[in-house]
């Protein structure tokens, strides 16, 4: 479960102890909103801000990587034969399969339910605008459903204790949704907001915060 600095920041700032907690994120690319739409709830952020680190080692593997991928494969793809071989094969494949299934296809990319003017529409295009960091707290009370946010770029999911509440809802205004037993790594839940309107997040930290979060979501 989640650690005493986590339990004892979470108690702080709702004023009791939460039923359950469990840090998560918006586990897909956000959809690019209309630009009115975004516009109008300030321009925020539509991307998690990566760290430094990130942005050398992509450097690094285009400028140097790559290069060194194409000088292998370029003879191989010369060779008489090889291409007409394999662009058969392809054909045949694709032709066998049909055409794959897109996220884009999905109601807002699968993120939400693809209405910016809705509650989950809103709440997703003010997602990034509170922390660097793309994790967010979910906590439970009794009657109430609170998201909390640290001013930190990176945070211990374990030790975090300055983390702040950035958006809260009576429960007559959300119900969070999930089934219990997915697979660690893949558990995914949704906020459901009353006018119908939801926003999909994963990627749990904590094993134990999480199971124990589905559990009481899935009761």
């Amino acid at each position: 479960m989640a650690k005493r600095a986590v339990r004892r920041r979470a108690r702080k700032v709702l004023g009791e102890d939460p039923v359950a907690v469990v840090w998560c994120e918006v586990a897909r690319p956000i959809p690019v909103p209309p630009k009115d739409v975004h516009r109008a709830a300030g321009n925020g952020r539509l991307k998690s801000r990566h760290h430094w680190l990130l942005y050398v080692l992509g450097t690094l593997f285009f400028f140097v990587v790559v290069p060194l991928m194409l000088i292998e494969k370029v003879p191989r793809l010369l060779e008489p034969g090889r291409n007409r071989g394999r662009s058969r094969s392809s054909s045949a494949s694709r032709g066998s399969r049909g055409a794959p299934a897109r996220d884009g296809d999905e109601p807002g990319g699968g993120v939400f339910d693809g209405d910016w003017h809705l509650a989950a529409g809103q709440a997703l295009l003010r997602w990034y605008g509170h922390s660097p960091s793309p994790k967010r707290l979910v906590m439970l009370t009794r009657d109430r459903v609170c998201v909390a946010a640290s001013p930190r770029r990176r945070l211990s999911p374990t030790r975090a204790d300055d983390f702040r509440i950035v958006a809260e809802y009576p429960s007559a205004e959300v119900r969070v949704e999930g089934e219990a037993d997915q697979p660690r790594g893949f558990a995914t839940f949704r906020f459901r907001f009353a006018d119908a309107s939801w926003l999909e997040v994963g990627r749990l930290a904590e094993p134990d915060d999480a199971d124990h979060f589905l559990r009481t979501i899935g009761g």
